[in-house]
């Protein structure tokens, strides 16, 4: 039986060396309108620059119109602003992503990115306003950061409601801007301040057809987003005290919320918007072929299927059998360098190691499939925080790899990706944990 499944992985292995490597994967997204990218961690150096690669491809060839990744709107929000060339906006996007502050800085600022935002603002310079592509952050951790732009923007554009989002935020000051202990005290008030984030969202969408001349809509639907994370932060926070897999679920359903709303977006150009998304790999592939399906929880992969189809959506899975990650070895540590040992025996990354030993792309047949992709194998996912000490108990999610994904990526040797900074000491730390 060994013996067959490694004869059924070769058989679907093909050379990963070059970007022109991709074109089976690139022929099989063909018209889908959504293509999400994982990574197996965080931190690894290879993941970034080839999924770097195949986004290039897509805006290049196949007209992708934005990239929405696992970030912080405020933070991403300055990176798109640069790469788009917009007014006053940074005129290197190595800077706007060197201003990250939220632990772990390293996730977006590191040189994998800024190389391929680099290549985005060159890009985008020679193309209109309307045909440049976007970079955007669709994660719901920026409770505090948002409410503040979002202030700042209606000081300037709309100061009727500027009384209004005050009292929002006056009723999250007590707080300190801790997470944890908004959440800890709302589960012992008899009030939260749930209603009076949704009033302030219900009010400026409301606004939205009675906007004046001259306000500038990119910057409106901005605003409109700080508010929508705010909602969604506030709800994500108090789901926190009651279990992993409600608060998990809150903010998945709160990043394909907001990548609809990209989708929607009419802003002048001459197609509707295609996305390319980045985000961990337990959050791309269907949560439905793992287990996380048994414990309640749904993700961004499974929630893009059931809301747009399988033949709009594209799940691109990594894997990488050893090598090398940056992580931390606790929630807000300091980042560090570590050893990623060769993966478990059984496991995806081992079973395709033995068999091919090389780099290498899946792409899987849409219709009957070989043996092994219907097989429950351990799969790695090495999150924030790392230690390898664990790989014998910990660190792999059950998974049935052909209904998890329809494309897979796996690389034989790993490298940390090189940061643009230490984490600093007045960096903020998020309540909660990412899972991954």
């Amino acid at each position: 039986m060994a013996d067959s499944i490694a004869a059924q992985i070769q058989d679907l292995a093909r050379p990963l060396r070059t970007p022109d490597d991709l074109d089976p994967l690139l022929e099989r997204i063909g018209d889908a309108r959504v293509v999400a990218i994982g990574e197996a961690s965080h931190g690894t150096h290879e993941y970034y620059a080839w999924r770097a690669a195949l986004t290039r491809r897509l805006i290049e060839e196949q007209g992708f119109t934005l990239v929405a990744v696992e970030g912080d709107w405020p933070d991403c929000y300055r990176v798109d602003r640069s790469v788009r060339l917009r007014p006053g906006a940074a005129e290197d996007p190595r800077d706007a992503l060197d201003a990250f502050s939220r632990w772990p800085t390293w996730m977006w600022a590191n040189d994998d990115v800024v190389e391929f935002c680099r290549w985005l603002r060159d890009r985008n310079a020679g193309r209109p306003e309307e045909d440049r592509v976007g970079f955007y952050g669709i994660d719901v951790y920026s409770l505090w950061d948002s409410m503040h732009a979002l202030l700042d923007w209606l000081a300037e554009h709309e100061p009727g409601h500027v009384d209004q989002a005050k009292r929002a935020l006056a009723c999250f000051e007590p707080f300190g801007e801790d997470g944890a202990e908004y959440a800890f005290a709302s589960r012992f008030a008899p009030t939260s301040c749930e209603q009076a984030a949704v009033d302030l969202l219900r009010s400026l969408c409301e606004q939205r057809g009675r906007v004046e001349a001259g306000i500038d809509a990119d910057a409106r639907f901005s605003a409109e987003q700080n508010a929508a994370v705010v909602v969604d932060a506030e709800r994500y926070y108090r789901a926190m005290i009651r279990g992993s897999a409600e608060s998990w679920n809150v903010r998945d359903e709160h990043m394909v919320d907001t990548l609809d709303r990209l989708l929607d977006r009419s802003d002048g150009g001459p197609h509707p918007h295609r996305a390319v998304v980045w985000e961990h790999n337990t959050h791309i592939g269907d949560a439905r072929a793992t287990d996380m399906a048994g414990a309640g929880m749904t993700n961004v992969g499974q929630l893009l299927r059931e809301r747009h189809g399988t033949d709009d959506v594209v799940l691109v899975g990594f894997g990488g059998y050893r090598g090398g990650v940056i992580a931390g070895a606790e929630w807000g540590a300091q980042m560090a360098r570590m050893p990623v040992p060769p993966a478990r025996a059984g496991s995806v990354e081992a079973r395709i190691h033995e068999a091919v030993g090389r780099d290498a792309l899946f792409v899987f047949p849409r219709g009957e499939r070989p043996e092994w992709l219907h097989r429950r194998l351990d799969h790695r996912a090495i999150g924030v925080v790392y230690r390898p000490e664990r790989e014998r108990w910990g660190n792999y999610v059950p998974t049935v790899l052909g209904e998890r994904y329809d494309a897979f990526l796996h690389l034989e040797d790993t490298t940390p990706l090189q940061p643009l900074h230490l984490e600093r000491a007045d960096e903020h730390v998020p309540a909660g944990a990412y899972g991954q």
